[in-house]
């Protein structure tokens, strides 16, 4: 896992350092304190992993110009705005290792800043002059709400199945990464089969990067994973690890998870109960080859290109998205 990392971030070196300086350059806050509270939490160890892809989505598909760097930071901006409201939804308390915003701040300023970065990335669409980018970033920021909505509808619900579990997902994370592997496209004025790829590689992966992002919740700590162990059961958030471990479990053991996963204080030995019986009923290894599944899609529709280093290196972040610890 590491030397795979390792291997990607060498070769996305120049990428990420430009994307970084796109970021703080594009920003434009006109008060200190809308500074303050963006950067928290844009510059507190994102991976940039959308950007990213925005980018060399566009260069496998021959673009040429110098403004992707700056394009990129769409997607960097609207996932950000996402999390200042996330966590509010959620009533978290940590993101990536430190207190949320709105725990430094105040609710109403994460709200308004989120707004702000929504705001900002939409402004930044515009400079594309391509309609179809708008279209796509506001299609995209319309199923990120619906996402979370259905999602906060179903909060707490045992019955949640499989396919609704995709749905969500595929709204309120897959779609961001689809988008940006779409744009990037369109900004290269790709062809339509190419631009259909890249699309259908962003949500393959999104879908399969989410998976692996709830398996973390069972098989990572907090000082790796950057937020509290078993934060998305507190929350009320039923992942496909859980699902399916419940409809496959035995009538007493699943009156045992109901028990712990309805108590949002569940002790650390109840939580280990939880797990222990997720391997038994096959939940993590389910999801494990569900999102490798994914992943396959994602690199199958690659083929359409013809191989290069830009490939290799998305077929390569799509590999490492099994492997990620956090």
């Amino acid at each position: 896992m590491s030397d795979l990392k390792q291997k990607i971030l060498a070769m996305v070196e120049d990428d990420l350092a430009d994307i970084e300086a796109a970021l703080k350059q594009n920003l434009n806050p006109y008060l200190d304190l809308v500074s303050k509270t963006a950067n928290h939490i844009l510059f507190n160890g994102g991976k940039r992993l959308r950007p990213l892809l925005m980018v060399l989505s566009a260069r496998i598909c021959g673009y040429k110009e110098n403004y992707d760097k700056t394009f990129s930071t769409i997607f960097e901006y609207l996932h950000a705005a996402s999390l200042l409201h996330d966590d509010l939804v959620d009533e978290a308390t940590l993101r990536r290792g430190k207190p949320v915003a709105n725990a430094i701040w105040s609710n109403s300023i994460a709200v308004l800043v989120g707004d702000f970065l929504l705001a900002r990335s939409l402004s930044i669409a515009t400079k594309t002059g391509i309609p179809k980018v708008i279209k796509v970033i506001a299609e995209t920021t319309e199923g990120m709400s619906q996402g979370e909505i259905h999602q906060l509808m179903r909060k707490g619900n045992l019955d949640l199945s499989e396919a609704e579990y995709i749905e969500v997902i595929r709204n309120k994370t897959a779609v961001l990464f689809q988008g940006a592997c779409h744009i990037g496209a369109l900004i290269a004025d790709a062809l339509k089969d190419k631009e259909i790829a890249l699309s259908e590689y962003g949500l393959n992966f999104g879908i399969a990067f989410q998976m692996t992002d709830d398996l973390l919740d069972y098989t990572s700590d907090t000082s790796v994973l950057g937020k509290e162990v078993g934060a998305d059961l507190r929350e009320g958030k039923l992942t496909l690890p859980v699902i399916y471990s419940l409809k496959n479990a035995s009538p007493e053991d699943r009156i045992v998870m109901e028990r712990i996963i309805k108590n949002n204080d569940f002790s650390v030995q109840e939580f280990e109960t939880l797990i222990q019986m997720m391997k038994k009923y096959g939940g993590i290894s389910y999801t494990e080859n569900l999102a490798a599944e994914y992943v396959k899609n994602a690199k199958d529709v690659l083929s359409v290109f013809n191989p290069s280093k830009t490939r290799k290196i998305l077929e390569d972040i799509a590999d490492y998205t099994l492997v990620r610890e956090l």
